[in-house]
Order: C-alpha cells, then structure tokens, then sequence
C-alpha cells in the first residue's frame, strides 16, 4: 500500500468524538486523527510488514502514523538507531506502549534497552525501559529466571520516581515478572516487600498494589497448576 493510500484511509477512518475520549486518558499528539487501536491493528493487516513505508509514516508525526507505523515495520530490518530515535519522539504514554508491544520487544536489542532506557531521565523513555520489562515477561516463553532477576535491582530503584507515568510502568514490570512462576513470584514479592519500606509514596504505592496481585489466591494457583503442567526435566543415566 502506498503512503498517500494509508493516510486516506485514516483520514477516512477518523472520528473526533474519539479524540475528546483519548484526551481524558492523558493520551496526546502534535496531531491527532481520531482512530481507534482495534481498527488501526486491521489497516495494519491490510498493509502487511512494510520497513521503508514504516519509517516514512513514523516521520508524519501524527499519532495513528506513528502506531500504524509501529505496527508494519519488520523488526529484523530495524536498527538500534532507528529506536533511539523513536523513543525520543514519545509523546504519551499510548505511543510508548504502542511502540514497545508492536515492535521494540520483537528486535535484538530489546533486553540491552531494559537496562538503558530505565535509568534515563526522559520520562517516556524511562517508561518504555519497564515496559519493555512487564512485555518481555509475558512474551519471551523461552529466557531463563536470570533475565528477569536481572531487572529487580532497576525495578527496586525506579520505584521511587514519583512520576505517574513511570511508576505505574515499574508496577507493571514488577507484576508480570511476578506471575512469570513461582520462583520469580517469591523474588518479586520480597522486592515489592522492600519496596513497602522505602520513604517514597510512590514505591509504598506500586508495593502495595503489586503484592495484592501477586500474594492472591488465583494467581499463586494458576501458578502453582502451570508448574505441574511442565513436564519433568530427563536425568542423564
């Protein structure tokens, strides 16, 4: 599909009833068409993977571009200066998501940028370092515990930026890596107890929040079934 073809379409696609209904989600843009993320995920199947059209929407600085744009690139074909690039456009916390759901958690550099990201100063920035932790923990079924142990001493740090935007992202990183098994939901709930004792309102806030998920009753059994499930390691003879 051409460039000119999708922002018809989107322009198409608009409805400013939308936008009223995003801005009260702290969701904002240079410019905003009004489209809705189920109906922009089926342009983008429509389109296809697309790297050279990606850039080329990305640079139209308009939300739905840009998350369309996220949606189509090829990550194999995407660079790491291509990402630090991007993350510094971040204009919300919707298009940081966006970004890190669709296409940074998919390349190569997604684990390195975890540590990078979370401790810079750019608020959305330091957002996409946790919420490429809390995607990765849900995403990547094969990476071994010492991945995600790797990311408590940052998620311990961060939980004391006061920023609404980035706590809620160090809460998210700290609940799914909980649930990832019962191991790591033992270490994240000593984390999240050190948290409740730290003089931050913030980090008093993500513990408490975190720890009434991961010492609940449905997900230490949905855990705890999950663990049964995995079929016993073969011993050498």
């Amino acid at each position: 599909m051409r460039y000119e073809d999708v922002i018809k379409k989107l322009r198409q696609m608009a409805d400013p009833e939308v936008i009223s209904g995003m801005a009260r989600f702290g969701i904002t843009a240079k410019e905003v068409m009004g489209v809705k993320i189920p109906d922009l995920r089926k342009l983008a199947k429509e389109i296809g993977r697309d790297h050279e059209l990606a850039l080329k929407l990305w640079g139209k600085e308009i939300r739905e571009t840009r998350i369309i744009a996220a949606m189509i690139d090829d990550p194999a074909l995407v660079t790491e200066k291509q990402i630090e690039s991007w993350v510094r456009d971040f204009d919300s916390w919707e298009a940081c998501d966006q970004c890190c759901s669709n296409l940074f958690e998919k390349t190569p550099f997604a684990y390195d940028k975890c540590f990078q990201w979370s401790q810079r100063e750019e608020e959305f920035v330091k957002r996409a370092g946790f919420v490429l932790m809390a995607r990765l923990a849900v995403s990547d079924k094969k990476a071994g515990d010492e991945k995600f142990e790797s990311f408590f001493p940052i998620i311990l740090r961060g939980a004391a930026d006061e920023r609404n935007f980035v706590r809620k992202a160090v809460n998210w990183a700290l609940r799914q890596i909980g649930k990832r098994n019962l191991a790591l939901n033992e270490k994240a709930v000593r984390i999240g107890e050190k948290m409740r004792e730290m003089d931050s309102s913030s980090a008093r806030w993500i513990a408490s929040d975190a720890l009434r998920e991961l010492k609940s009753q449905a997900v230490l059994d949905r855990l705890k079934m999950k663990a049964r499930s995995r079929p016993a390691k073969k011993t050498a003879n």
